[in-house]
């Protein structure tokens, strides 16, 4: 039979396997395992049958406790079930795979393997998650590339079956996962030749059922409990043999070798590495590398973890070893060694002649692990004294585990071409890149392998793409650092990143510039100039920007760029490369619409249009390199620790470094993205000060606080930058004031969501202009002087109206959220309101990245020194945490409460008369802020003065605990996917509980992080992962649910439907004395919105309009008056342009194409429901309260 070939990533190579082999999957997302259960789920949709000829059936949970819940049920009923998951979704799992394993039951789980959230939440991959689930009773089996994912996975679905033994198969979140490589599809027929029938058929005879019924999950005593877990033993001692049985047919059908323990390299090796996962591919290269060079040296490839087997790790094991280093892939604190290597020490405890055994740590977090790390580590065994407990990777100068750095070394294939591109998230380049890895490994005969890197932003992040090709099979898990093609999409970043000294000489250099030759050369620094020069490199420029908005792509410039490395890489022909290019870009780019396709093939064509040669001159190699100029004014923090990581050299960063910037326990430094001024968009707005009606609605609505008004007195003009154009302020209190609207060029995204709502009458009073016309009209400089030299003189007009407001300094601001996104000006407009008072409690999700991915922490202080304190627990957990901090804060306050009571009349007058006051305005963060100042000053002095002990005693303690004074405005921060699923049992306790915290849900009716999977907030008939086929209940109505207690605060709100009522809301929300929930409707790139992000408010003005999304306030102390609670504040809604809004988004319009018939039903079902949804509020909102009237 010929070879199947095609070129996948690791995820999708475990999902091939596990569709063939599973009847019902339980899923969840959760990164960066979610494509498993997304493709199992559009497989299933499309109607793709498994090896019993049925489609799997795919059922989604709302949290991975449930999905285990599930998949334990189903499988006791019978069905061969499986799951999919990844760190924190794993341990919420172990419950249930105790449970699962005890029951002796065939499940199956494929793990990403993923770090934990400790000190800091890390979404990249390591081995933590998996050895927490070590002690769980279930087989474990470890695979190392996406090829053994491929052709091992079956075997955990095989074993389980044959054993009753579960089995969780993992391999490395990212390395594997992630990467794209080219590999030998297992054939289905194969498989289910594999099946044994007879443990298939006595599964399902033992499965429960009321027509043979048992009963499962008793409860035992001390009398037989221990005796039954000892019972399981021969099931486990049976299962080393049932996979080795299996991976031998394995390897007989591939031509591959494959066994529990896998060994590589020298017969007679004396010096030998044991590792898991990935890193053993780096392991074999360097073997070969080393034993070329007359070294005796191998690696060991763990497969069969658990059960460990003894027996087939010494069949595998050369009798010649002499010294073992164990590779761990996580930290154990406080235990004598990592997991791994301590299964080592025991297997060789009590053997003679037993090697010499040290265990180190490597790649936590996708810590790139290089060859040269792999040589450091078997130069230690080769000392004398080998150190044990060891790292490599870091340079750890405090605790001094690392082992020194190794030269660079070149391990690879010696025809490798490799290729690094370097994009802006959201325009293009990964998903051009993955289909260029496809189209060559798809349609030649080379080997491809892509794997793409990642900085912490949103949409809007540098991203970078390893690509390599080779006519041999590629293992190389580490990232390209020597280049033979370097691409270069965002001209902003020349400057920023070195991506030319690692270019090979004679290699080629792409750079997407607006700028022609004459004037790239003139602006070039001297220091890339003599790098291209050093280099001997050809240098490529194509203005793909102009070429993307001409063809109608906006920023998206990926189809030309990737059209241009076709041209100049020369690794297929050219013209063949279109066609290929075409090809996929229709796979890629058809739910989109013929339309956008189109665009892609004009992209293609064009692709070469403008490519030029710049001239590196010989002469540039001795040019001097620019001095670095090191910016005083940025604080010591940023210098040593931001700047760096920025700069993509935090890897350089010692262990020194995070304990003297006291980052131990995760801390870290407030305020740090206004250091960045990334100057990633190529268009910015520019004000127009004649058009200007000073409404500042512009800087209201952007998502990124870069649009500020301010108000100038004489002195702050004085001082101005020369030239600096303003207006005379309008409104009361404004005498003698100019008046700004400034845009922080170099911070902007490019959005134009303030175009859009600007309500000039006479013009647009702001417009999108090309960035380096702003910064030649010194808006940089004025952005400087303004932000950081002009006071925010937000009490003239107050905060109740949408102008006061946008006086106020924005304590959240430079996020790393996408252009136009819809969530970040309802958390801007928050801080800008109680910033000063804030505490926040942020489940994980959007609004936990952009809000604090080291190094960029926007939010930021006041000129008090105050502003938001902001955590992140977990994403399960976070109504929980948050209330938590309130009932810290209410103790604590409660008890200064009670010393101020206790000693009010002991005191003296003055102090007695604060005291009172403080008391009476206890809960009102307002008050208790302008008490506090004074208050701190007469309680220092009365203490000084006190001669009752007892008196002096709480009054010192009155005055420890002075942070407390004020009260805090809580706030507890999510996204739909926590709220109305995984977090939802924690956020109805705590609004039951009539405790004062405030809740603000950011619903993007999607679970956005994780790349939009559906939630419970997903309505009728949207196309989402997990939902391929359209989901087919309705929306959660959160809001209507809560307001069922009476006593909590509930809005529904939409910043671009009515600003005012959005503001209204919130503030209505923190003065209530009790719960309070306001759900947002926030816009998200994921819905694929026809005009772009930059019409977010448009798009929520006309969800409102036609009914797709209410906007109301419940406010139960309106009860209490005998008014109704439920306040309407829209119009009847224009039901006739319902379905227009519909097909104004991809997410719906994708199912008109795929389904029309099926979509035409679902629509109308999404329109009733929000028909009957309307009707219902108003009746609600008609219901006559008078006789609820009190007092």
């Amino acid at each position: 039979m010929a070879k199947e070939m095609k070129t996948m990533d690791g995820n999708m190579a475990a999902a091939h396997v596990a569709y063939a082999f599973t009847e019902v999957a339980g899923i969840y997302p959760i990164t960066p395992s979610s494509t498993m259960s997304e493709v199992i789920d559009q497989w299933a949709a499309y109607g793709q049958k498994n090896i019993f000829g049925k489609p799997v059936k795919v059922v989604e949970m709302q949290s991975e406790a449930g999905a285990a819940g599930m998949v334990h049920g189903s499988l006791q009923a019978g069905a061969l079930t499986t799951t999919f998951t990844a760190s924190q979704g794993l341990l919420l799992k172990l419950p249930n795979m105790y449970k699962i394993a005890g029951e002796l039951l065939p499940g199956v789980m494929h793990v990403a393997a993923r770090s934990l959230s400790s000190h800091a939440l890390s979404i990249f991959g390591d081995h933590q998650d998996i050895y927490s689930a070590r002690m769980t009773g279930w087989a474990m089996l470890a695979t190392s590339s996406v090829q053994e994912v491929m052709d091992l996975a079956a075997v955990a679905h095989l074993s389980a079956l044959k054993s009753k033994v579960p089995t969780l198969h993992f391999f490395d979140g990212f390395r594997t996962s992630h990467e794209i490589n080219k590999v030998e599809v297992m054939d289905y027929k194969f498989l289910e030749s594999l099946i044994d029938r007879d443990a298939l058929h006595e599964f399902r005879q033992k499965a429960l059922n009321p027509e043979n019924p048992v009963t499962r999950g008793t409860a035992q005593n001390d009398d037989i409990y221990f005796q039954a877990k000892e019972a399981q033993n021969k099931y486990y001692e049976a299962v080393p043999d049932i996979i080795n049985d299996y991976m031998q047919k394995i390897s007989e059908y591939t031509g591959r070798k494959y066994a529990p323990f896998v060994y590589y390299g020298s017969e007679n090796a004396e010096r030998v590495i044991i590792a898991m996962g990935s890193v053993n591919e780096t392991i074999k290269e360097v073997v070969d590398y080393l034993n070329a060079k007359g070294e005796n040296v191998g690696v060991l490839n763990v497969h069969l973890y658990r059960p460990f087997s003894s027996k087939y790790f010494f069949d595998a094991m050369p009798k010649s070893v002499k010294k073992i280093a164990v590779l761990d892939r996580t930290k154990e604190q406080g235990a004598v060694g990592e997991p791994l290597y301590t299964d080592i020490k025991a297997l060789y405890y009590g053997k003679e002649n037993a090697p010499e055994i040290v265990g180190g740590r490597y790649g936590l977090s996708s810590k790139d692990t290089t060859p040269e790390q792999i040589v450091a580590v078997y130069k230690n065994l080769a000392q004398k004294e080998i150190k044990n407990n060891f790292t490599i990777g870091i340079i750890d100068d405090v605790t001094f585990t690392s082992l020194a750095l190794e030269e660079e070394v070149f391990t690879g294939n010696d025809d490798v071409k490799e290729c690094l591109f370097y994009g802006l998230g959201s325009d293009g380049t990964v998903g051009a890149n993955k289909n260029s890895i496809k189209i060559i490994g798809d349609k030649t005969n080379l080997y491809a392998q892509g794997y793409f890197a990642y900085d912490s932003k949103k949409a809007g992040g540098v991203t970078r793409s390893h690509l390599r090709f080779s006519r041999k099979p590629i293992r190389s898990t580490y990232l390209v650092t020597r280049p033979d093609f370097v691409a270069c999409s965002v001209a902003a970043y020349l400057g920023k990143y070195d991506m030319i000294s690692g270019l090979k000489e004679g290699g080629t250099f792409l750079l997407n510039t607006i700028w022609d030759k004459e004037k790239l050369v003139k602006h070039l620094s001297n220091e890339v100039k003599r790098a291209l020069a050093l280099k001997k490199a050809k240098f490529y420029i194509i203005n793909a920007t102009k070429l993307a908005k001409e063809i109608g792509l906006g920023n998206r410039t990926n189809t030309i760029m990737q059209s241009a490395f076709f041209n100049l890489a020369n690794v297929i022909p050219y013209e063949e490369a279109k066609e290929y290019m075409k090809e996929y870009a229709k796979k890629s780019y058809g739910r989109k619409g013929d339309d956008i396709v189109q665009k892609n093939w004009n992209a293609i064509d064009k692709g070469t249009d403008g490519l030029e040669e710049v001239e590196v001159l010989p002469e540039w190699a001795n040019l001097e390199v620019d001095e670095k100029i090191i910016d005083e004014a940025k604080p010591e923090f940023v210098k040593r620790i931001v700047d760096p990581i920025n700069l993509m050299k935090g890897n350089e960063l010692p262990v020194s470094a995070i304990v003297e910037n006291g980052m131990v326990d995760g801390t870290f430094k407030s305020g740090t993205a206004n250091y960045e001024k990334r100057g990633v968009a190529s268009e910015v707005p520019e004000w127009q000060p004649d058009m200007c009606i000073q409404c500042n609605q512009c800087a209201y609505v952007c998502p990124h606080a870069v649009i500020r008004p301010f108000l100038i007195d004489e002195e702050e003009m004085s001082k101005a930058p020369e030239g600096m154009p303003t207006i005379k302020a309008m409104g009361r209190g404004m005498n003698d004031l100019k008046f700004k609207i400034q845009v922080s060029t170099l911070d902007c995204t490019g959005c134009s969501v303030c175009v859009d709502v600007c309500p000039a009458p006479k013009g647009k009073a702001i417009v999108m202009k090309p960035i380096e016309s702003q910064i030649e009209k010194n808006e940089v400089e004025y952005t400087d002087y303004l932000f950081n030299n002009v006071s925010y003189k937000d009490k003239i007009l107050g905060k109740n109206t949408v102008k006061g407001s946008q006086f106020a300094k924005p304590l959240f601001e430079f996020s790393g959220a996408c252009a136009g996104c819809g969530e970040t000006p309802y958390i801007k407009l928050v801080t800008q309101l109680f910033g000063e008072r804030m505490m926040v409690a942020n489940a994980t999700g959007c609004s936990s990245i952009y809000g604090a991915s080291v190094p960029s922490t926007p939010y930021t202080t006041a000129e008090s020194g105050c502003g938001p304190a902001w955590a992140s627990s977990l994403f399960e957990d976070n109504a929980e945490y948050g209330f938590g901090m309130h009932h810290a804060i209410d103790t604590i306050r409660q008890r200064i409460l009670e010393n101020m009571e206790e000693i009010k009349e002991k005191v003296s007058p003055e102090l007695a008369e604060l005291f009172n006051n403080f008391i009476e305005n206890f809960d009102n963060g307002d008050k208790t802020a302008e008490i506090r100042d004074k208050l701190v000053e007469l309680l220092e002095k009365e203490s000084k003065a006190a001669t009752d002990a007892e008196i002096k005693a709480k009054i010192d303690d009155m005055i420890a605990l002075k942070q407390y004074l004020v009260k805090k405005s809580i706030w507890i921060f999510g996204g739909d996917g926590w709220a109305y699923d995984i977090g939802f049992g924690g956020l109805d306790h705590v609004l039951a509980s009539g405790q004062d915290v405030n809740i603000l849900v950011l619903d993007t009716e999607v679970y956005s992080n994780t790349g939009g999977q559906a939630s419970k907030s997903s309505r009728t008939g949207s196309v989402a992962k997990f939902a391929a086929s359209g989901k087919p209940s309705k929306k959660k109505d959160l809001a209507a649910m809560l307001m069922t207690y009476g006593n909590i605060y509930v809005a529904k709100i939409s910043m671009g439907a009515n600003q005012n009522q959005a503001l209204k809301a919130i503030r209505e929300a923190e003065n209530y004395k009790g719960p309070s929930i306001i759900i947002a409707y926030s816009p998200c790139i994921e819905h694929g919105i026809k005009t772009g992000m930059g019409k977010a408010m448009s798009e929520e003005k006309l969800a409102t309009e036609v009914g797709y999304w209410p906007i109301f306030r419940y406010n139960p102390l309106l009860e209490s008056q005998g008014k109704n609670p439920l306040q309407l504040d829209c119009k009847e809604p224009k039901w006739e342009l319902y379905q227009d809004y519909l097909m104004g988004e991809t997410r719906y319009m994708t199912l008109k194409k795929t389904n029309p018939d099926e979509a035409n039903e679902l629509f109308e079902k999404n329109m009733w429901d929000a028909q009957r949804r309307w009707r219902q509020y108003k009746r609600l909102a008609s219901l006559d309260f008078s006789d609820e009237k009190r007092g």
